[in-house]
């Protein structure tokens, strides 16, 4: 059944590349009709969709459509595709925000702009122009996100089904990333602080909103039904937000696409980081003041705090708290009011979530 549910995702990424090919390319014709000087935006934001992605939020509500027992169709393929885009605007935002100059081994889109603007030896102030034109290629692939999902040929019910669901989805993403950089502004750190913040930067609009997406677009949602699907995706999206929280102090860059130990460089409060401060001396806690979010950490600062969070054991409390979630989203899959064609996926896509190195 593993195999069986692997290759059916596959199917459904194969369909979800193919849409976002197709609309990139009509968007791309577009954009060329206002002016040839906006081929590198559309030459960067097609490379950022389709160079790489696991298209997790596509496969979530493909796996909520089908929960129902609904048969896809071309149209809701079309819709759940949009994610990605919702996505691109998330990642290209957060970059900025974090000064972060890799994404997936490349340079991130601020810093591609900002490289671009020194090689053609452009006019104005490289650092600026990058941040403008992220700010403004985030904002694009927001439009288009409603765009494509508005074109995607549902029926004006789908269409009034979900518009309430996405919506919400869209502020949740907005109010995480907003108390993350908000996070950053205090004076201590704080465990329930950067649980909710996992929970609405990452989680909800990985997991929780596409499976409801999914199910509104079958037509056949129900109180209970969502319910269940909360259940499995609220705890599962929080261990996937963890997972990205380990890999971001202790993540091989040759694989995460991304430095070493680059949350810890951005002084990132996030879960692991408050596990760790429970348990810190106050020694330990002046020490990590000289190196945890040092714009300049070098490579002995990062092996000096990656020490100190393994020392005080949040690093294994951390690991110990995805299984749990694991397992209590896993249990909460079994339902029987969740389709028996939904269950081996839903399974597969929480390990995939979970167990990933990237």
């Amino acid at each position: 059944m593993n195999t069986e549910a692997k290759a059916a995702l596959q199917e459904i990424r194969d369909a979800v590349e193919i849409e976002l090919s197709n609309f990139l390319r009509e968007q791309t014709a577009f954009l060329h009709e206002i002016s040839s000087d906006l081929a590198p935006v559309s030459t960067a934001l097609s490379s950022f969709l389709l160079d790489s992605g696991k298209r997790l939020r596509p496969l979530f509500a493909y796996s909520g459509y089908l929960s129902t027992g609904a048969q896809i169709s071309a149209p809701v393929i079309k819709a759940i595709a949009s994610l990605e885009f919702l996505q691109a605007c998330a990642l290209i935002h957060d970059d900025l925000m974090d000064g972060s100059d890799t994404r997936r081994g490349k340079p991130s889109i601020h810093r591609h702009f900002e490289s671009m603007h020194v090689q053609d030896e452009l006019e104005g102030f490289a650092p600026a122009y990058g941040l403008a034109a992220a700010v403004l290629l985030g904002d694009l692939a927001l439009v288009w996100s409603n765009q494509m999902l508005n074109a995607a040929g549902l029926t004006s019910a789908q269409l009034h089904e979900i518009s309430p669901i996405h919506d919400e989805m869209c502020v949740e993403l907005m109010a995480g990333q907003f108390l993350d950089i908000h996070e950053q502004t205090q004076k201590t750190t704080d465990l329930q602080r950067s649980i909710k913040i996992a929970r609405y930067k990452s989680g909800k609009y990985t997991i929780e909103r596409p499976l409801h997406i999914g199910v509104a677009l079958s037509g056949r949602q129900s109180p209970e039904l969502l319910a269940v699907l909360s259940a499995y995706a609220l705890p599962l999206g929080e261990a996937f937000q963890y997972r990205d929280d380990l890999l971001g102090v202790f993540g091989d860059p040759t694989v995460t696409g991304k430095p070493a130990g680059d949350d810890l460089r951005e002084g990132k409060r996030t879960v692991l980081i408050a596990l760790t401060d429970l348990e810190c001396t106050d020694s330990m806690r002046q020490e990590s003041k000289k190196y945890f979010g040092a714009p300049d950490l070098d490579a002995r600062g990062i092996s000096i705090l990656q020490e100190m969070i393994a020392s005080t054991g949040a690093k294994e409390k951390l690991e110990a708290m995805i299984d749990q979630l694991t397992a209590q989203a896993l249990q909460a899959a079994e339902s029987e009011l969740i389709d028996e064609k939904a269950h081996p996926l839903l399974l597969e896509l929480a390990k995939i979530a979970t167990k990933r190195s990237i």
